[in-house]
């Protein structure tokens, strides 16, 4: 990436200045999210945030900066729940569990989705080595354990990868393509039949692509 020192600055900030620097990256994310990476400016983005321009550049030396540590943040949130996939659980709850938390993050952060996707579109020049990175390492990790259950008789033998991009792609599309959603359905994730619908739709779809059927507990409910 084009900066590689913010980690260790990020170990010296107190409690107050790490609020303030999550201030930052919240504002910016609206500020990408609306103007694009060329419209957004950092007067922009302080005023957003509540603080001077002198305070931003404080944490951040440059847009281009706050640009790669929105991104980061964005990756971060989404691969948490795919962090918790548990190699000794029930493979059908495990990966509805997944798919929930993967939706519930396209619901409450659709723009933050289309930014990032946008800037995969292009390329990925700001966050590149961040994807042939951590992101390769996690998801070599969690196909391992999709590997397991196959080799454990649990799911159709299947390449773990292209499951992983297959629930990427489903549950983003509801914050990627959320305009044409509500164009078709007047409604979005927010409304909570919606929401279960589609959750169980997706989780219905990839499970019995696999072999499995519907946790009880989730298909009840």
């Amino acid at each position: 990436m084009n900066n590689r020192r913010k980690p260790e600055r990020r170990t010296r900030l107190s409690r107050i200045q790490e609020k303030n620097r999550t201030r930052i990256i919240d504002a910016a994310l609206g500020e990408f999210s609306r103007y694009g990476y060329s419209g957004a400016t950092i007067d922009k983005i302080s005023a957003a945030a509540g603080m001077s321009k002198s305070n931003l550049l404080y944490y951040f030396s440059s847009k281009g900066d706050v640009y790669e540590a929105v991104l980061e943040h964005i990756l971060d949130v989404w691969l948490a729940p795919l962090r918790t996939l548990d190699p000794d659980g029930e493979p059908a709850k495990e990966l509805c569990a997944y798919i929930k938390q993967k939706m519930k993050i396209s619901a409450e952060r659709s723009e933050a989705s289309r930014l990032f996707a946008n800037e995969v579109m292009q390329g990925a020049p700001q966050i590149r080595d961040v994807l042939e990175d951590d992101l390769k390492t996690l998801v070599a990790d969690k196909s391992k354990v999709i590997e397991r259950w196959i080799d454990d008789g649990k799911i159709t033998r299947i390449n773990p990868v292209h499951l992983i991009f297959t629930i990427w792609a489903t549950t983003q599309h509801y914050a990627d393509f959320d305009s044409q959603i509500r164009a078709l359905t007047g409604t979005g994730l927010e409304d909570e039949a919606f929401f279960r619908e589609a959750t169980d739709t997706v989780c219905s779809l990839i499970l019995r692509g696999i072999g499995l059927e519907m946790p009880r507990d989730e298909s009840d409910e």
